[in-house]
């Protein structure tokens, strides 16, 4: 089975300590279905269904710091299933070097008529966990 045209691929993001991003973003992509797919000296990735995500600490990089709010990647959305999955994500992230965004709006910090989770992990890299409601 072909993928569609204009899907995408993959997604790599550029990390300043690849051990420490692959814990946090293996723990995270592992909640979500994803599954360990290559791993290399300077990198790793997951992959679910015919999309995977790279985290890499490429000699290239410029900077040690990822600022979402800057030109560039503000965050990745993912389906996180039922709001129960959201939640069971959520609970458990602290453990795993992701903290809640706007707690005291959780988990409706999207908009009254959202229900989704906003992480942030010690690089600065944010995710949104969107529930969906069936």
């Amino acid at each position: 089975m072909s993928s569609p045209v204009g899907g995408i691929h993959h997604r790599e993001l550029w990390v300043p300590d690849v051990e420490r991003a692959a814990r946090q973003w293996g723990w995270l992509l592992t909640q979500l279905g994803y599954r360990d797919y290559q791993q290399w000296e300077y990198g790793r990735s997951w992959q679910c269904r015919d999309v995977y995500i790279v985290i890499e600490q490429s000699p290239a990089m410029r900077g040690l710091s990822h600022d979402r709010l800057r030109p560039g990647l503000n965050h990745l959305a993912f389906h996180a299933g039922a709001p129960t999955a959201v939640e069971a994500i959520t609970t458990s992230a602290a453990e795993h070097g992701w903290t809640l965004m706007s707690a005291d709006k959780h988990p409706h910090a999207g908009g009254e008529h959202t229900n989704a989770a906003y992480l942030v992990n010690d690089d600065g890299f944010e995710v949104e966990l969107q529930a969906h409601d069936r």
